[in-house]
């Protein structure tokens, strides 16, 4: 097939996500298409079976936002028709469902039908989607998608619960790849790192404020006041960086925190991590807590939207209630302190990614392809 995927090519888990299952569909024997504003953060290279699409958008002084969503439905319709393309699949509702209903209804008064795929992936649903300016278009563009598929069952009935929604919506959760995902001996990182044998706490973000990033810094705070060696690595950037390190001065902990910026083998870092914390306000499925439990790394996390759907609790980590940072920390400290309990949990953390992988999940969105275009088929004739 000739795939069109059009996602946000920054650090997120929905770029992520994108990119990563055009890399796989390709690897399978796809020809894909990215069409967005930059390359995708996770795309290091185009190979022959990868090709990049930059939208340009030109600056009038008509506009004082200049129309993305517009140039970018010009370029879709472009590279349908040069590409051939069999069907677009667009991750994150606005703009990208929009554009690409737009760029079909285009097509189709041009003689051709392209199947569109809406992947909703979190907040252009439970956040951005449900603000009264946004919602009228969100509905119609889901209801417009000849497919329409969620990343989690937390997501789909959340869209169904807030949007008038005719259209089936499949659950097709987040994958991982567990061979790159694993992991490796990094022990002469972990010295450099660790000296005296502390232990490692790792948290992954885009350090926006639904991320609670300061709240990663209270529970490392409140640990090292218990008394427990530790140091702790932040990576990623954002809104919350900056009040991040500042909250770590004011603790009196900021020698012991490492603020790595956005990293791209992350699973390197993974690799030495003996906790990973992910206190989030929102979370539809978890990318960055599946990606360390595929490098064996035990998982405290907030019990909300999707998480709980990936971590077992009390065997792959915890799930804490939300803005509980004594809970955190409590849970925190039990898995440091107790060898035992971290093996079993890294153990049991890795089997669980491995139902994850992309080898399980790929396939599912390729079935979910075809029994589209099927459907589909009558209006493409």
């Amino acid at each position: 097939m000739k795939i069109g995927i059009t996602c946000y090519p920054v650090y997120g888990g929905s770029g992520v996500v994108a990119t990563e299952l055009g890399k796989a569909l390709a690897a399978r024997g796809h020809q894909i298409h990215f069409i967005a504003y930059s390359m995708p953060f996770r795309l290091s290279h185009i190979t022959e079976r990868i090709y990049f699409h930059e939208v340009h958008v030109n600056t009038y002084p008509l506009f004082e936002y200049p129309p993305y969503d517009l140039a970018l439905t010009s370029t879709m319709v472009d590279v349908v028709k040069y590409e051939k393309l069999d069907l677009l699949h667009v991750h994150y509702a606005i703009p990208h469902a929009t554009s690409a209903v737009l760029a079909r209804q285009i097509l189709e008064k041009q003689g051709l039908y392209v199947p569109v795929i809406t992947t909703l992936h979190g907040t252009d649903i439970t956040i951005v989607g449900q603000d009264p300016s946004f919602s009228p278009v969100v509905t119609y563009s889901i209801n417009e998608s000849d497919g329409v598929t969620a990343v989690s069952e937390y997501l789909r009935r959340e869209t169904l619960a807030h949007f008038e929604i005719t259209n089936p919506i499949a659950v097709i959760p987040n994958f991982v790849d567990t061979r790159r995902f694993r992991r490796q001996n990094k022990s002469h990182f972990k010295q450099a790192l660790c000296p005296h044998g502390e232990k490692v706490i790792v948290h992954v973000s885009n350090f926006r404020p639904v991320k609670r990033a300061p709240d990663v810094v209270r529970v490392f705070h409140r640990l090292r006041t218990a008394g427990l060696a530790v140091k702790l690595l932040l990576v990623g950037d954002g809104p919350d960086r900056v009040p991040a390190e500042h909250l770590a001065r004011e603790l009196g902990v900021y020698e012991d925190v490492r603020f790595l910026g956005k990293q791209e083998p992350v699973e390197e870092i993974l690799s030495i991590a003996d906790l990973f914390l992910m206190p989030s306000g929102s979370e539809t499925f978890g990318l960055a807590a599946l990606e360390a439990m595929a490098c064996g790394v035990p998982v405290v996390a907030s019990n909300i939207g999707g998480l709980p759907e990936l971590i077992v609790e009390g065997e792959t980590g915890y799930l804490c209630p939300l803005g509980d940072v004594e809970a955190f920390t409590d849970r925190a400290w039990r898995i440091l302190t107790d060898e035992a309990l971290q093996q079993h949990m890294s153990e049991a953390a890795r089997r669980r990614a491995e139902e994850f992988d992309t080898s399980r999940i790929v396939p599912r969105y390729e079935a979910y392809y075809e029994q589209v275009l099927a459907q589909a088929a009558p209006r493409m004739l």
